[in-house]
């Protein structure tokens, strides 16, 4: 499929034009490759598995890796956007020692879970550090990773990881989401930004970003079937686009999307030229680093979104890419 390939023809609703999904989702990842290149988001030469500030550049790292890794799992990006996220994750790769630093990090901070939920990224598009994988199942079978005190939601992102990388017994899935705010099913109107997240996030690990529609508890996805077009159109009138994007991920990770093309169009036109798609309808920052900073989330968002959807609708298997 070429990157420009009128994707209307394939087998979405009517109301949801998948040409406006794939041009933003593409620029959104030329605009994060373009980023990366330039130097955004970069672990300094000296940096070590002690991170004093692990959101500065580390998670951003994180972040990238994801979203180049879905995009080369699901197969629905043409051969342009193909090689910028292989080039992009291979870059995240390099830039974490070829996975040297989260194993240091893994081996001398047993209950810290983000080396375990960033490789998990790597190894979905197929970079392998066996003596890391090996730590991990060591971990998985001690009392004490499983004894830390996270959130729910955090729990299930930990499971998902595992899952990916083949680390550790099968949970209890069903426990695990019962114990989220979504698993209870609350009053639509008493959520709030952070539970929104919450909620996005459950749906995003119980599916492992789609390619599991099932492990969503059906209670779960009626709950979201009826809600999620409401919660859209709130934030959407807010103007929170990087949070309508998590929503219309959770959208598509569902099954067919309900949500309509109102919220993809509102997205595509607070698009920037260059690709950027501010988080909200605050002015951009003129410095190219501070605009990053603050809108680096969105474009993984808008690549991830577009990614699942046009998966979902085309009908793509999930199935590996090896680096």
């Amino acid at each position: 499929m070429s990157d420009t390939e009128d994707l209307t023809a394939g087998p979405a609703p009517e109301h949801l034009d998948l040409s406006t999904v794939q041009r933003w989702s593409s620029q959104a990842l030329n605009w994060l490759h373009t980023s990366h290149s330039e130097g955004h988001g970069r672990l300094g030469a000296d940096a070590t598995i002690d991170l004093t500030d692990p959101d500065n550049a580390y998670k951003p790292l994180g972040e990238a890796a994801l979203a180049a890794s879905l995009v080369l799992r699901d197969g629905v990006a043409g051969a342009h956007d193909t090689r910028l996220a292989h080039e992009l994750i291979d870059s995240c790769w390099h830039r974490l020692h070829e996975g040297d630093l989260l194993y240091e990090r893994q081996l001398r901070h047993l209950t810290l879970t983000d080396p375990l939920e960033l490789y998990a990224h790597f190894a979905r598009a197929g970079y392998r550090h066996q003596p890391l994988e090996d730590l991990l199942t060591a971990y998985a079978g001690l009392r004490a990773p499983d004894a830390v005190e996270i959130v729910p939601n955090r729990r299930l992102a930990v499971a998902n990881a595992r899952r990916i990388i083949g680390a550790g017994r099968e949970p209890d899935w069903r426990q695990l989401a019962a114990a989220t705010w979504l698993g209870v099913t609350p009053e639509p109107w008493a959520l709030e930004w952070s539970t929104v997240y919450d909620i996005t996030h459950t749906v995003f690990h119980l599916t492992d970003w789609g390619a599991r529609p099932h492990g969503l508890p059906p209670h779960m996805a009626a709950y979201l079937s009826t809600w999620l077009p409401v919660w859209v159109d709130v934030w959407l009138e807010v103007g929170a686009w990087d949070l309508v994007g998590e929503l219309l991920i959770v959208d598509a990770c569902m099954g067919e999307p309900a949500c309509g093309a109102e919220p993809w169009r509102h997205l595509a036109a607070a698009q920037h030229p260059d690709g950027l798609t501010p988080r909200d309808r605050e002015p951009v920052a003129d410095d190219p680093h501070r605009a990053f900073k603050d809108n680096e989330h969105t474009a993984v968002v808008a690549v991830i979104a577009g990614t699942v959807t046009l998966a979902r609708m085309l009908g793509t298997s999930h199935t590996p890419v090896p680096a």
